[in-house]
């Protein structure tokens, strides 16, 4: 199998060859069709985040990811074959094409038996983070309950639902009684223009989008978006107001700087709710006596559980939400695909084909 790894952080992926894994145990092996090169990639890449005020960046090798590593968590494959122990294959049969839900953690503790696996502290074991995932022609996954069956759904654009669809869809459902009213999504990119056609699935009024790309801005308009602002305008405050014409309850933020949190709270009346979701990095900006004073919550969500993932691709199915613009790559253009993102080159998703 070929495999494109990170060999060392900050530095070009290596390119491996080894011999194809045989699946043990409950493994189930699978030939990779397609591999969504995500925002996260970036941060495993560079091998931390950005804490802000001066504080060391978090180390992703403290936490336990450890090189080499084949990245890729929105991974969509053919079912080629089951390991010995695999008795329960969640109904799926050899050939079936399946989207893998990557964010896996003991699969022991009183969370993931809840099934919050996204959740777990004892052991994280995120496939593409932890363990190897999808940026390779073949790769293996602890357990057929796992695998999602798309079902025919086109396996490019539905592998993004793995992790900018699921978390973008658990994102809104902390703030579903609000959808009478517009919210506001940070973020043009793969997650804000999957955000946009979720929500107008779940029966959202809609919402107003801020980017400081005029692209992702012009791709958010295309996508439903009620009004789009520019970030970085002095006034986009003001604009934001107006745009929503009347109280602004909820906010999304997909992008996670120190400007977006404070614009997204700036923005939010008495009683509102600001959800981050992004990881851009940074420090906290909030002024402490406002939290109280404008009795605001502030949510942090990640990602999503299994099944989460399960109603999500039920949800696209039944509405025939559009899926979100895509740029194909091969896969030897990895390391490119991954540059292209960090420069900001991409509107929607980059999808690696093996």
């Amino acid at each position: 199998m070929k495999s494109f790894q990170v060999a060392d952080f900050n530095a070009p992926l290596r390119e491996v060859d080894a011999p194809t894994p045989q699946p043990s145990g409950t493994q189930v092996l699978l030939k990779v069709k397609a591999a969504g090169v995500c925002h996260s990639d970036l941060h495993i890449w560079e091998g931390g985040y950005d804490l802000g005020h001066g504080r060391k960046p978090l180390s992703l090798k403290d936490r336990g990811v450890s090189l080499p590593r084949t990245m890729g968590h929105e991974s969509v494959g053919e079912v080629l074959a089951f390991g010995p122990d695999a008795k329960d294959t969640a109904g799926l049969k050899v050939g079936d094409i399946v989207l893998v839900y990557p964010w896996l953690g003991c699969g022991k503790c009183e969370t993931c038996l809840g099934g919050d696996e996204n959740m777990c502290a004892v052991k994280p074991n995120a496939i593409g983070v932890y363990c190897d995932g999808g940026y390779a022609d073949h790769m293996t996954v602890p357990h057929p309950k796992y695998l999602i069956n798309l079902n025919g759904l086109d396996p490019v654009t539905a592998a993004p639902y793995a992790c900018s669809g699921v978390t973008t869809y658990s994102a809104l459902k902390k703030v579903e009684k609000d959808f009478n009213t517009p919210i506001v999504i940070f973020g043009a990119g793969g997650l804000g223009l999957m955000a946009l056609s979720l929500l107008k699935a779940m029966g959202g009024k809609g919402a107003i989008v801020v980017d400081i790309d005029a692209r992702k801005r012009e791709a958010a308009m295309a996508a439903g978006a009620l009004a789009t602002v520019d970030g970085k305008a002095p006034d986009a405050l003001e604009q934001l107001t107006k745009a929503a014409g009347g109280p602004i309850r909820a906010v999304i933020d997909l992008v996670g700087n120190a400007a977006t949190a404070q614009l997204g709270f700036d923005c939010l009346s008495k009683g509102g709710k600001l959800v981050i979701v992004g990881l851009f990095g940074g420090g906290a900006p909030w002024a402490l006596p406002l939290i109280p004073i404008k009795a605001i919550t502030i949510q942090g969500s990640y990602v999503g559980n299994l099944r989460e993932t399960k109603e999500l691709l039920d949800l696209v199915r039944n509405m025939k939400i559009p899926p979100i613009p895509v740029t194909t790559m091969p896969l030897a253009q990895a390391n490119q695909a991954l540059l292209d993102l960090q420069k900001g080159k991409l509107v929607g998703r980059a999808v690696l084909t093996p």
